[in-house]
């Protein structure tokens, strides 16, 4: 039988028996039960009413989240010319176009974002089962594709959260670090939860948000009252 640390153990028993909490009273147990030796991420799962396997069902989107992720996100850009000089300015960290295939193509991944002007689509698209699973494939949809590649960079440095539902109709992310105030973490899990809200797919039946749920990367999860994460 597997035997767990003290601060594992001290952490579950602090969450036993607590459900559909407030944001508020979540966010507060969480931090105070984190106790990893790094900046915990506070992260999000929302269990949505809906099947992605059907287009009309899909959720997808991007939201700015008020106070950022505190996470440093790494951005490729594929562009030529002014753009891509435009892209370099607004502090991409890569910046190609065949070479930059060729990278991607070798293994070589170093970004969590991807960006694309619309004439790179057709370079692009030959790294679809390359960057589709990994979620990077760049989509007009969530911004990725434009021309304003300058805006897309200081979006998606500047705390731009993508969500897609997975299979099992669960969007999930992070929203912050356990170091962030309280009130900042709740501004930013309500601006998510709303952000999800407003891409309800039309194919979408009955209930649609069925659970929503916080935890920290190394603590246990809660979940917490949907009418308090819907507030405004």
């Amino acid at each position: 039988m597997a035997q767990h640390g003290k601060r594992t153990v001290a952490a579950r028993a602090a969450f036993d028996g607590k459900a559909n909490l407030s944001v508020e009273d979540a966010v507060a147990l969480i931090k105070s039960a984190a106790s990893a030796k790094f900046d915990e991420t506070i992260e999000i799962a929302m269990n949505l009413g809906v099947d992605p396997r059907h287009a009309d069902q899909m959720v997808r989107g991007v939201v700015q989240l008020p106070n950022g992720t505190g996470k440093t996100v790494r951005v490729a850009v594929f562009a030529r010319g002014a753009k891509a000089d435009e892209a370099k300015a607004a502090g991409a960290d890569i910046v190609g176009a065949e070479d930059l295939m060729e990278t991607i193509q070798g293994g070589k991944i170093e970004f969590d974002r991807c960006i694309a002007t619309p004439d790179m689509m057709p370079l692009v698209g030959r790294l679809g089962k390359i960057l589709g699973p990994r979620n990077l494939m760049p989509n007009p949809k969530v911004g990725t594709v434009t021309m304003d590649v300058g805006q897309a960079v200081k979006a998606a440095k500047g705390g731009e959260v993508q969500f897609k539902a997975e299979k099992a109709g669960v969007v999930h992310a992070g929203v912050g670090k356990v170091s962030f105030d309280a009130a900042k973490l709740a501004e930013n899990i309500r601006a998510f939860v709303g952000a999800v809200g407003r891409a309800k797919p039309t194919g979408a039946k009955g209930t649609y948000m069925k659970k929503v749920s916080l935890s920290s990367t190394m603590g246990p999860g809660v979940s917490v009252d949907i009418a308090s994460a819907t507030a405004e």
